[in-house]
Formats: C-alpha cells, structure tokens, sequence
C-alpha cells in the first residue's frame, strides 16, 4: 500500500500503524493463541488489521480524540489486538495494563491501577469483559471521562483510521516498579519501530530458516509487546502466544509450543528457566524437539549462571543447542534492549573479585574466588553505551558505575512527570539506576543502584545473597529478599534476609530453613545476616512483572504488614464483583 488517504504522513514502515497496514498484506503470517484449554485461534494480519479498523471506527462515535490516552486492560486474548491497533488507527495513545492476577490482594491492585489510570490521564478503560467485572474501583477512584467499556462497546463500521507520524507517542509504557512506583514511560512510534527492525536483524531469514517466534510473556509487558509482537508485525511474521498462567501451572506447555511450531526465537526471564528445571518431567518431553530453538533470550532479571548452565545440560537431549541462550539487558525507558549476547556462542561467565565491585573500589579484577556474573553482551547497533561514577562523569573500562546509555529508542519522557524526566535523561543520556562495568567489550550488571547493601562500609549485591539461599531445601525459588537497613540507635546497618517457604513446606520447617540460609549465605558471600525469616508462600511484594519490589518488603516487614494474600473462595470472588458493580454504579451516577 502506498501513500494516501490514512496511510499516515510518513512511508507505511516508520511507525505502528504504517507496519500493520503493511502486514495486511500478508495473510500467511499472523499471531496463533492458544488459550487455557489448549485451543488455537489464528488471526492472519489482515483480519488484526480488520478488527482493529472496526473498533477505530467505534472510538470515533465515542469522540475519542487524537491524541487521546486509553487503558487496555486485557489477558493474552485477541481483544487486546482488536483494541490496541484500533486505538492507534484513531490516532489515540494505548495504555497497556496488567489486569488482576493475585485476587488475594485486590485491595491493593485497585489502589495502584487507579494511580495509573490517572497518571496516564486516561480518558476511556477498555477491558476484557471478565476483567471488566473487577475493576469498578479502580475506575471510580480515577474517574476516567469516558468510563470502562468492553471491546463489544465499541465496534462499530470500519475506518481506516487517522494520519499518524514517527514523532507521535505510539504508547504508553509502564516501568515495572521494582524500585518505586510505576511510571508511564512515553514511547514514540520512531523508537519503537526502531527497536522491532534492530531486533529483526538479530535474526534475518535465511534460504534455509524462516524465523518465528513463541511467547508466553504478557502482553502489557515490553518484552511481551515490544520485544515480540512488535518484531512480529515488522517482519512481517508469525507468533504463537500463551497465556503466562498456562505456563506458569505447566511449563512443558511453552517447550511443546516450540517444538510444535517450530519456532526459532523464544525469550523468558531466568525464573521462569529455573521452573521449567524443577516442573518439566522427562515423560512431559517425549517427541519434544528443541533443535529449532536458535534465540533463547534471557532477559528482564539477573541471569544465574549455574541456572543456565543447568538448561544446557537438561534439555541437551532434545535438542537444545548450547548456543541458544542468549543474555540480553533493557529496560522500559529504551524500548526494551540495550545490549546483546552474541546468539553464534554460549553464554559467558566471568568470576571477579567481591571487593573490586563496588562503585569507587577502582577497577575490578578476576579472582577464582570471587563473584560469577553472567555478560549480557554489547551495545546493539545504534545505542551508546557508557558507565558513570557518582558524579556523572564517565569511567574507565572495568570500573563499576551506574549504566547510561543513548539511542534512537530512548523515551519521550514520564507522563506528567517532568522532574522525573530531568533526573533521568541528561544531555540525551538515560540513567538506568542499574550498576555495572564495561570489561573486554561486554557489560556485566551488578544490581540496582537503590537496592545496594551497605553493610560496614562496603557495598554488597543483595542477587549474590538471594542467590545462595535458592537451593535450601524448602526454599521457594525465585523468592529471597536481601536488604540492608539502620535500626534507630544502632551504629551500623543490618543485613535482613525474607525468604518464602513452598507452598508444601511445613511450619515446623521453618526454623530449619533459617538457619540452613544463614549458613549458605556465609559460605557464599561471608556475610552473617542479622536475621532470616522464612514466610508462607506469597508473602513477598511483587512487580506487575513478578519482581520482588525489595524496599517494599522491607517497610512492610518493619510494619508487621508482610503475610500472605488473603485466600481467594468464591465468597471472596463474588463479593468482590458485587462491589465493582455498586463502584460503577456510583461513577455512573458521579457523571
């Protein structure tokens, strides 16, 4: 399709609306969901592009205005393509949301999606119709003008949609809030397409290899969105979906899907690699083929090496090539990836002296001893990669700082925060708050810079404790807290560790498990932490993204607030349905 009427005021390839245009034009390639039950919806491009145009053309009966922001709040189904494309051929701005995953702590949910909803400025809610039932409070503590509707609600005749250029927000991203709350992270249409075609050249198809991808990440995540579906719609090709509880109750489920479709690319953070070690049998796998896995990216949390090592050699024998796992490191404020992995070699590690890692310890050096930290590669192309010490000036190879870096995928700004915006961007640099050194090439992370441990004048990594405590017997993997904070009246800063049982875990066991932690952690670190506490399962607090937000188990922890969510009974559920319904009832009456 050429230029014209709604083709947009740059060629069709410079921004989201240009690509899916383009993509109509190729019915062989689309996204496969599959749902709970296992059942396979196909959706080609041209029919995404058909159902978006219909729900553009109900958008403008509503007077939805260009420029406009609206929350989608929505599974892995296809109402979430119908309503985001469709948002962005009416020239408005998606706002993707996580929709209510833990129901034993909704009370909270509806508090911090109401922070968004109004953070973002959002004028319409569109949810998914089951979703829709929960989120009467959120929607009546942020008041949207146009309230929360279905995608039912709102289609109507098709329309080609409005004029959309590169400088334009293509969406609104929210920041995990590991660290702090939230923020919507503005992504233009440039950046984001940007880093779908940077990514796209990671893996170029061949005679022989046409690429394909299968993901079961969220959709309101950027890795779910911009680092899959994104690359998909460029392409144009084609990606298998899975809803993430469905791999979360059955991880051998996202390695069939591989094998089955035989797709080439695949990301998953490190946990979710660690579960398919311990939930994944042998009988699962049978007929499994993995060999067609080239790109598995590690991604969106600290890679642990004995974790991937342990992938290599587990699933060696369907297949997987050694070679596949890729370390890569991003975050929001870039569109997703800064830097890569080679995807032609196995990972590297490297083990570096403990106490050369600290910012202003001078430069770091290997040590048999020391710390092993996982590369996560080099700049991709574009990006500008440097590392600052604590006045912003820039350091020497192999001397650890805070990470910056530059490109053409780097955000707009925070939504309605331009403080935040200075603090993080400076003469077109983002700070990333992430820590970390430049070493023969290759960036090697050391953690956040807020989540240090400052513990007798020495700075620790809180991933190095959590880490020694994840193969005690009992232990939850995935689910260790390390902090360091002063009581009043003490002289120095104590080192606190959270960990949670499993679900299977006795009471009893507790005890145990504490003090097999404390011993772990002092042979691994030489750390002797002042106290461990073992807690029921679903204890710690937790991103949208599933990452432990530490300092808010700290203050909960110090408040006598950190337990487990209340639990979900059909009482509970129908209750809580029962208020959404009086909420928008109240709004209703409110407007």
């Amino acid at each position: 399709m050429g230029k014209g009427a709604g083709t947009g005021l740059e060629p069709e390839g410079t921004t989201l609306v240009g690509l899916l245009r383009r993509a109509a034009r190729h019915p062989d390639a689309g996204l496969r969901i599959l749902n709970r039950g296992g059942d396979e919806r196909w959706l080609p491009w041209p029919v995404v592009h058909e159902r978006a145009r219909r729900v553009a053309g109900g958008l403008r009966k509503l007077a939805v205005r260009r420029g406009d922001r609206v929350a989608l709040v929505f599974p892995t189904c296809p109402g979430f393509f119908d309503t985001f494309f469709g948002v962005l051929l009416a020239g408005a701005t998606p706002v993707p949301i996580y929709p209510p995953v833990r129901l034993g702590r909704l009370p909270e949910y509806e508090q911090r999606t109401a922070r968004m909803f109004s953070s973002a400025g959002v004028r319409l809610v569109l949810a998914d119709p089951r979703v829709r039932r929960l989120l009467g409070e959120a929607v009546a503590l942020a008041r949207p003008p146009l309230g929360c509707l279905t995608p039912a609600d709102v289609e109507a005749e098709s329309w080609d949609g409005e004029n959309v250029s590169p400088g334009e927000i293509a969406l609104i991203q929210f920041s995990s809030g590991t660290t702090r709350e939230p923020r919507g992270v503005a992504l233009s249409h440039r950046a984001v397409v940007a880093q779908a075609e940077t990514l796209n050249a990671f893996w170029p198809d061949t005679p022989e290899v046409t690429h394909s991808g299968v993901s079961w990440l969220p959709l309101y995540h950027d890795m779910g969105l911009i680092g899959c579906v994104f690359p998909a719609l460029e392409r144009p090709g084609t990606l298998t979906l899975l809803p993430p509880e469905v791999f979360v109750a059955s991880p051998a489920t996202w390695l069939r899907a591989i094998s089955t479709c035989r797709a080439t690319i695949s990301p998953a953070p490190n946990f979710a690699y660690s579960h398919c070690l311990r939930r994944v049998t042998d009988e699962e796998m049978e007929g499994v083929d993995l060999s067609s896995w080239r790109v598995a990216l590690n991604v969106a949390e600290c890679v642990e090496p004995e974790v991937a090592r342990a992938v290599q050699r587990r699933f060696a024998a369907w297949g997987f090539r050694p070679e596949a796992l890729t370390p890569v490191y991003g975050l929001s404020e870039a569109s997703l990836a800064v830097t890569f992995s080679d995807p032609a070699r196995p990972f590297v590690s490297r083990r570096f002296d403990r106490s050369r890692l600290a910012v202003g310890a001078g430069a770091v050096r290997e040590s048999p001893q020391g710390r092993e930290i996982v590369s996560v590669g080099c700049p991709i192309p574009g990006v500008g990669l440097r590392i600052v010490g604590t006045d912003g000036r820039p350091l020497p190879a192999a001397h650890t700082g805070e990470v910056e870096c530059r490109g053409p995928s780097i955000m707009d700004g925070y939504v309605g925060d331009t403080a935040a915006t200075y603090e993080a961007l400076r003469d077109g640099w983002l700070r990333t708050g992430d820590l970390g050194f430049l070493f023969e090439g290759e960036l090697y992370l050391t953690g956040r810079a807020k989540d240090t441990l400052l513990l007798r004048g020495r700075n620790y990594a809180p991933e190095e404790v959590e880490q020694a405590v994840g193969s005690v017997e009992g232990v939850r993997p995935g689910a260790a807290v390390a902090v360091s904070w002063l009581p009043e009246g003490a002289e120095g800063e104590r080192l606190l560790v959270l960990v949670e049982a499993r679900r299977d875990v006795h009471a009893a066991d507790f005890d145990r498990i504490a003090r097999e932690c404390e011993a772990r952690i002092l042979a691994a670190t030489g750390l002797s932490p002042d106290h461990v506490a073992v807690l029921p399962a679903g204890s710690l607090p937790r991103t949208s993204s599933g990452k432990i937000r530490r300092q808010a188990a700290l203050a909960q922890h110090l408040t006598g607030t950190l337990g487990p969510p209340a639990p979900v009974t059909r009482l509970r559920l129908a209750a809580a349905v029962l208020r959404s319904a009086v909420a928008f009832l109240w709004a209703r009456v409110r407007r």
